[in-house]
């Protein structure tokens, strides 16, 4: 007789405990990359993000200046709405295992960084769990995300301020620079 046991993966509280499959919804999401070949890392990471769901668009690659800690390269940020059947949480750790899988190690809080992608937005939805804030709790300030986001989703609807992407980014203060990116 084996000892072995089937290891289940733990539900999260909020998630339904049956097994159909949740019908697609859109996730929006901000992707940057300011170590090695940025754009290769964006690309790669749209590439694998195809394996979440169906890719229905990119937006252009935007070169931005660093936010918070701005003693480290420039990044290449770009937004991606991705439609998915992944429940938010098991998005994200899609997500997470992108990330790890692509090189990100989490060394120092808003340092340099080989890929980061994080959840925007995800349809109307509007949560806060220790895993998991959506809409992302500092969307309205960065224009690095709201510039390319405004691209490909300027009527997305932010759930909790009920204010669209473009009404968002244009009462963005001028300052941070973000302008599209040369190919590199």
């Amino acid at each position: 007789m084996s000892n072995f046991k089937e290891k289940r993966p733990k539900r999260h509280a909020t998630e339904k405990r049956n097994s159909k499959i949740d019908p697609p919804r859109m996730a929006y999401l901000s992707l940057g990359s300011n170590l090695g070949d940025r754009q290769a890392q964006l690309r790669e990471a749209v590439t694998r993000l195809s394996a979440l769901g169906h890719v229905a668009a990119v937006s252009s690659f935007y070169e931005t200046e660093p936010v918070e800690f701005s003693e480290q390269p420039w990044f290449i940020n770009c937004a991606v709405a991705l439609e998915t059947n992944l429940r938010p949480l098991d998005l994200m750790a899609a997500l997470l295992a992108i990330e790890e899988e692509m090189g990100r190690r989490r060394v120092q809080k808003k340092g340099p960084r080989s890929i980061d992608i994080d959840i925007l937005l995800f349809d109307d939805v509007a949560m806060k769990s220790d895993e998991l804030t959506i809409p992302h709790p500092a969307i309205q300030a960065r224009r690095f995300v709201l510039e390319p986001l405004a691209e490909i989703a300027p009527q997305a609807l932010h759930p909790l301020f009920h204010k669209t992407v473009l009404e968002l980014k244009k009462a963005q203060p001028e300052g941070q620079i973000v302008r599209k990116a040369k190919s590199e």
